[in-house]
């Protein structure tokens, strides 16, 4: 059975950066798209980038292009979120997961990570 663990999130001031890492157990990650979603206190979960199996194409919401870039190394089957330019509104639980389609809604995605917080001070 896949497990898909987050780790690299804590405490950022506003302006600066940080990578989010995602470790994927098990065979076919390769064969995967993988998502990063997030999910602010009392706000639903909502997409933030996507990235096909073999890297070669990537999809974001509105309010982080240009800010954040996700890419993917299935060598060592992880998957990576490098947040720069951050804001206080970046706040939230970060999540990654695995779907078989080009998919933004959380529910085309069979595999969830824990999660890893991200807090943004001004």
């Amino acid at each position: 059975q896949v497990q898909l663990v987050e780790s690299g999130g804590g405490l950022v001031q506003a302006g600066n950066s940080r990578r989010l890492s995602c470790a994927a157990s098990g065979r076919f990650f390769s064969g995967y798209n993988m998502g990063w979603f997030r999910q602010a206190p009392g706000k639903e979960r909502e997409f933030v980038a996507l990235i096909s199996a073999n890297g070669g194409t990537t999809h974001y919401t509105d309010s982080v292009e240009g800010r954040f870039t996700i890419s993917r190394d299935n060598a060592k089957n992880t998957v990576y979120l490098q947040m720069n330019s951050l804001k206080p509104e970046d706040t939230a639980v970060y999540y990654c997961a695995r779907t078989r389609g080009w998919h933004i809604d959380p529910r085309e995605y069979d595999t969830w990570g824990q999660g890893t917080q991200v807090t943004v001070s001004p």
